[in-house]
């Protein structure tokens, strides 16, 4: 199983959408490992997006993401981040697919509602950055065998 890291951002928590948000991952069969609520300070902000440090978007970015409470949630499954990231859609919502969180919740390119991992190697690299290892759990359900082909 892989885990990947999503953040249900200032907006999704502005707009009363976390509930629904997590109900879609929870839906497609995907694992909570791990769930926080809270303010993320500049430190962990600048460290989360050092890849985007010097873009022209960057400031904005780092404004959004500290302007109010967020989720982080550890999502564990088959496939996890490739899941994740086709049901989030595009980074601009205003192309996003109808049926993806952001093209049925989003319209801008950066109150998009989410972040999530782009790849195994920044899953696990992020989900460092969020949660230590003891607050993450993994755990079976039955109902996954009517999922998963073992």
């Amino acid at each position: 199983m892989e885990r990947t890291l999503v953040l249900l951002k200032p907006d999704a928590v502005q707009r009363a959408l976390v509930g629904r948000l997590i109900a879609r991952f929870e839906e497609k069969g995907l694992r909570l490992a791990g769930l926080k609520l809270f303010w993320v300070d500049e430190g962990l902000a600048g460290r989360l997006y050092e890849t985007h440090r010097g873009k022209d978007f960057y400031p904005g970015l780092m404004r959004f993401i500290t302007s109010g409470p967020i989720v982080a949630l550890a999502l564990e499954g088959r496939q996890a981040v490739a899941v994740v990231r086709r049901l989030i859609g595009e980074t601009d919502a205003a192309v996003a697919s109808s049926g993806t969180i952001r093209g049925d919740w989003a319209i801008d390119n950066r109150r998009n509602l989410v972040h999530a991992s782009d790849s195994p190697e920044t899953a696990q690299r992020e989900l460092g950055l969020f949660f230590r290892p003891e607050e993450l759990v993994s755990y079976k359900r039955d109902f996954e065998r009517w999922l998963i082909e073992s």
